[in-house]
């Protein structure tokens, strides 16, 4: 069954109200979904009925939730004991919570293979087994700004180059924006995820010496020159104001009405933006914007994984196996434009748009401008507390909370803290 479901609290009455009387015969699990092209989670919502119905003892009750409430409050649930019995994450600091299905699927060697190297990237040293079936990556991303190529060229303007900075397209975005009345010239969501590609391409490489080293000296010039943005309406105050704390905040509809210049997201958007936007304007996607380090795309990935606490790891085991299969995952990866982490031979992908085949041209051809240390931050506990920081104290200097210097002071201390927290732990 589907529910869609605004905040977690919400999800857990959900999620558990079923257990009662009305499925007592059957093994109940919940499976919590989030995405932002609902066409792919109302066929993950069909996909559970599907397996249901080829396995009678199983019932799959499908949560879907927003990506907020989901990063901020599941691992607050999974700490208690409680939560969804399944899940989609991004946060890979979830890994002491996983459930090694190895044992309980019906084949784990043939599933392992179809996954390959990708299910390491869920394996956290010294806390999963090297061999270990967590899950399944259900999609490889990497983030890269989308262009509005219609405005552009109503412009008389360039589109930015293969090895334009990410001032230049800044300040080209901003020239179109004057010219053709754009509301926003240049935005990202907001998300400290979003905000790093840029920070690697400055220089700024967020470890060192086994901590968290932020901000460097790339991360201030690069926090110093999005503050300036924000200072002459390149990119507008609003767009990371508007929201409190550490919230996540998607910018995708402004894009899709025609509101924005430049949009840094990622290679998710291309299937909902080619059925939303439609005919209505040109766009595409180009490549990682450089700065003094290179030209970086800051990389990325979903999975679905079961956890510990299910009273059905067989169930939890044989839903995996089956949403993890090679026709489901052809399925997924050619329907909605996923790039996954199984192996898929030649997909197909059902691209109708020559504005979104130009653009998963562009991400395949950026997958190789990914800095390691991108890759390995994202696998070091207490990343994600590093990337709420980020949103939070961007926040505040963008508002005019902070200044430049204490927004670089109060992040320095909150590195110091998360370093302090993980060296007691």
């Amino acid at each position: 069954m589907l529910r869609l479901l605004s905040g977690i609290s919400a999800f857990v009455f959900s999620a558990f109200a079923l257990s009662g009387a009305a499925m007592a015969d059957a093994k109940t699990i919940t499976f919590l979904f989030t995405d932002d092209d609902q066409g792919y989670v109302e066929r993950m919502a069909a996909l559970s009925k599907e397996f249901e119905a080829s396995h009678p003892d199983v019932k799959v009750n499908f949560v879907s939730s927003g990506y907020d409430a989901v990063v901020k409050q599941l691992p607050v649930q999974l700490a208690a004991g409680k939560g969804p019995d399944l899940a989609k994450i991004t946060d890979w600091q979830l890994a002491p919570y996983y459930l090694d299905m190895r044992s309980y699927m019906k084949d784990p060697d043939a599933f392992a293979k179809l996954h390959g190297d990708s299910l390491n990237q869920l394996r956290l040293p010294n806390i999963n087994d090297p061999k270990s079936i967590n899950g399944y990556v259900a999609s490889q991303t990497l983030n890269l700004p989308f262009v509005n190529k219609t405005l552009f060229e109503q412009a008389g303007e360039p589109l930015p180059g293969p090895k334009a900075t990410l001032k230049e397209i800044v300040e080209a975005s901003a020239r179109v924006a004057k010219a053709t009345g754009a509301q926003i010239p240049f935005t990202m969501d907001r998300s400290g995820h979003r905000f790093s590609g840029g920070a690697y391409s400055y220089g700024s490489v967020y470890v060192k010496d086994g901590k968290f080293n932020f901000p460097d000296a790339g991360a201030r010039k690069y926090i110093a020159d999005l503050y300036s943005w924000t200072q002459n309406g390149s990119f507008p105050k609003e767009m990371w104001g508007a929201a409190g704390g550490s919230q996540y905040k998607n910018m995708g509809d402004e894009f899709v009405n025609g509101n924005v210049v430049t949009y840094l997201a990622g290679n998710w958007m291309v299937n909902p933006f080619q059925k939303k936007i439609g005919n209505a304007f040109q766009w595409t996607a180009i490549n990682a914007p450089c700065g003094d380090a290179g030209c970086y795309a800051m990389p990325g990935a979903t999975a679905i994984v079961g956890f510990k606490r299910t009273e059905h790891p067989e169930a939890v085991a044989q839903f995996i196996e089956f949403l993890g299969s090679e026709k489901v995952q052809r399925e997924i990866a050619e329907s909605y434009v996923i790039l996954t982490g199984a192996d898929i031979k030649n997909p197909q992908y059902k691209i109708s748009s020559d504005d979104a085949k130009t653009s998963m041209a562009v991400f395949l051809d950026n997958k190789k401008n990914v800095p390691q240390a991108a890759r390995d931050f994202e696998r070091m506990k207490g990343g994600t507390a590093i990337y709420q920081q980020i949103v939070q104290r961007m926040s505040q200097l963008i508002v005019g909370e902070l200044s430049l210097e204490e927004t670089y002071k109060n992040l320095e201390a909150d590195a110091g803290k998360i370093n302090e927290a993980l060296a007691v732990k």
